[in-house]
């Protein structure tokens, strides 16, 4: 699966992010986090596994930004 979504802060290896299409919060969790800023948008492919905990987590396959959220 893919997700869009904007950076809102940056973790030890994980992001807050807000997805674009649902506007809900996302933990993922990236050994890439620290290549992130807030305020990126960013293009995440993941496994479709989404914990149901508040916010609900994702892990990243791949992550990379993009120019614009969608």
């Amino acid at each position: 699966m893919t997700m869009c979504a904007k950076v809102l802060s940056v973790e030890n290896d994980c992001l807050c992010v807000c997805d674009k299409n649902t506007n809900q919060e996302v933990i993922v969790h990236t050994c890439r986090a620290n290549c992130f800023c807030e305020g990126d948008c960013v293009c995440i492919h993941f496994s479709g596994a989404m914990t149901m905990s508040i916010p609900p987590q994702i892990s990243a396959t791949c992550i990379f930004r993009v120019r614009h959220c969608r």
